[in-house]
């Protein structure tokens, strides 16, 4: 067993960088995920592992950073919340475009604009749609936990040097700021075993050049190097889909919800069940690549589906489009950085249905 503590998912992202052997971080402070920073800044990383630690004089200094360290192979990490990883987008754009691994963590908050500093989950459309500009996507990430906080940044690193790929730990305010018990994984050595054979560590006599870029006015060079993005992204669907099922099996009605919502409709599904409701739950923990198959395998099992969310409603369009059709399916959510209980959700599912 690793080592135990007590502490705030955002405090957790920060121990796991450490501990995943990252070599540099950059950032800017902003609620609620500043912790992040505050955390490393604590730690004295440098004298630990060697990992550099800095405060960027903005966002967009910050993913430039990253793409820097990056194009050298280095495992460098990010994070903001919502206004600043609006800010990040045109870097991590970029960064899809090079095919440069990276982590990058948004604790989101309520929107639009400043918003709140209180939790949401209104940035999926941001992070699973590309967010910036061009046909590119993130691997997202989805914690529920403290511990998948800590686990995901280890997983992250794994995935972005695997496929070359910008991943994304999709967080919120709720998950950054609750204490939990976490189990440390042990330190990982500053090294990695993927390819690094793209990286610019310096011409040598047995390899040419490397080159890192996104740019290319060949309009032919372009569209292959999309395609090949687009493969990419295929293989991603194929092998990468992470999910959890909780008493799906005889369910006549499904929760479908990801992160700190996930954890709310667990709650809501045991007060379904004593009341003879059959509830499930499915829970993506990849957003990208979305869980669609087995989304759409439980469509002609079950009565209905209702998506809870704390936004307007965005996951819906992805849960729409796995089920063709097939089986009703709405939305219950909060928004603007208010929470919805287990009452809430339960009673809604009860409202929409008709239950």
């Amino acid at each position: 067993m690793g080592e135990l503590r007590l502490m705030k998912g955002n405090e957790a992202i920060a121990e796991a960088a450490i501990r995943a052997g990252a070599d540099a971080y950059f950032g800017y402070p902003i609620t609620p995920q500043s912790e992040i920073m505050e955390y490393l800044a604590a730690e004295q990383p440098e004298k630990r592992t060697g990992m550099v630690l800095l405060q960027a004089e903005s966002e967009v200094a910050a993913i430039n950073m990253v793409y820097g360290a990056a194009s050298t192979g280095k495992k460098a990490l990010t994070s903001s919340s919502s206004p600043g990883i609006s800010l990040k987008m045109e870097g991590i754009s970029y960064l899809a475009g090079a095919e440069l691994p990276c982590l990058i963590v948004n604790v989101v908050r309520g929107g639009p604009g400043l918003g709140t500093i209180q939790p949401s989950q209104a940035d999926y459309y941001q992070a699973t749609k590309g967010g910036g500009h061009g046909d590119y996507h993130m691997i997202v990430l989805a914690p529920a936990s403290v511990q998948e906080m800590s686990d995901f940044v280890k997983i992250g690193f794994d995935l972005a040097f695997k496929y070359r790929n910008p991943v994304m730990i999709l967080s919120d305010g709720i998950i950054g700021q609750m204490m939990e018990k976490v189990e440390l994984f042990d330190p990982i050595p500053r090294t990695n075993e993927f390819d690094q054979s793209w990286a610019t560590t310096g011409k040598t006599p047995d390899r040419k050049k490397n080159t890192i870029t996104s740019l290319d006015l060949d309009p032919l060079k372009m569209e292959q190097h999309n395609l090949d993005l687009q493969a990419k992204y295929a293989i991603l669907r194929e092998k990468e889909v992470r999910y959890e099922l909780i008493d799906c099996d005889d369910a006549d009605y499904l929760f479908v919800s990801y992160g700190s919502s996930a954890r709310i409709c667990q709650k809501a599904l045991q007060m379904a069940r004593k009341e003879g409701i059959k509830v499930g739950l499915i829970r993506p923990i990849t957003l990208f690549p979305f869980p669609t198959e087995i989304i759409s395998q439980y469509s002609t099992k079950v009565k209905g589906m209702l998506t809870v969310e704390l936004s307007a409603g965005q996951m819906i369009d992805d849960v729409r489009l796995a089920v063709e059709g097939r089986v009703k399916v709405l939305h219950y959510g909060r928004f603007g950085g208010a929470i919805h209980s287990p009452e809430e959700v339960f009673a809604g599912l009860k409202d929409k249905f008709s239950l």
